[in-house]
Parts: C-alpha cells; structure tokens; sequence
C-alpha cells in the first residue's frame, strides 16, 4: 500500500509540471516535409508549396486570401523535428485537398503566424512542447500557368 501511495504522490509531482511546460519556438525546413509527404504518397504532387519568397514561375493568378490552416500532434516521446514535420505534414495534406476543391495548383506566399507572422523561404515555424507540437500558416491559393 505504501508503494501505490508513493507511485500516486510521484505521478502527481510531474502531471502539473507537463501541463504547465513552456512551448519552444522551433524552425524546420519546410521541403524536408514536403519531399517526406510525397514519397510516403501522402500529397501526390498535383499542388505546389510556395513559401513567402519563392515566386513561381509563369502566370499567377491569386484567387484567395490568406487563409488560416493549423495542425496539431502529440509530441510526447519525439524529438521536436519529427513532430514538427509531422504537424506539417498534416497541414500539407489538409491544403492540397483544399486547393483540389476550389479547383488550383498552387498555394503561395506562405507564412507561419501564430498572431505575428515568420516569413522565411526556406524554413517554417513551429511551437512545440512536451505534450503538442503544433503548426500554423497563412496561405493565399493560386493559379499558376506556365
């Protein structure tokens, strides 16, 4: 009895310290999940990503706003980059079926914004803590015609 009563004090100590975990303020390179979504056949190449600073080439045609796209997943027992691309990836995936729907092939000056935006053309923004890492970003869809 004395050891459950122990189990339960020590299990009690460390649930308030993982609640109140501060998040971490991490960049990832943005084509390293990209490249790792398309290989696992998860996005199937028929949308592009073009992050804030890379322009594509040819004739585009905005014919969105910016829209707000955020993903979350369990971090617990991960390291930060792979939850974070995880989280992304699951973005990725979330906005080529939105641009599939509204009938384009690209999505555009892409920014991570978690109230203030991180514009970069390489790397995207994550917020990872002990138990969540979680993704957000603005994009704009976009035709784009050779």
């Amino acid at each position: 009895m004395k050891a459950k009563s122990l189990s339960i004090v020590a299990l009690l100590a460390i649930v308030p310290g993982l609640a109140l975990a501060k998040d971490k303020v991490v960049h990832f390179p943005f084509e390293n999940a990209v490249i790792a979504a398309t290989q696992s056949g998860k996005l199937d190449g028929t949308v592009k990503f073009y992050l804030a600073g890379s322009t594509p080439s040819g004739h585009v045609e905005v014919v969105s706003d910016y829209l707000l796209v955020t993903r979350r997943t369990n971090a617990f027992g991960k390291n930060d980059q792979k939850a974070c691309d995880w989280a992304l990836q699951s973005a990725l995936i979330a906005m080529q079926e939105g641009a599939k729907e509204a009938g384009v092939n690209a999505l555009v000056d892409i920014v991570s914004d978690f109230g203030s935006e991180y514009r970069d053309s390489t790397n995207y923004e994550c917020h990872v803590g002990t138990l969540m890492a979680e993704v957000s970003l603005k994009i704009k869809r976009a035709k784009v015609q050779p």
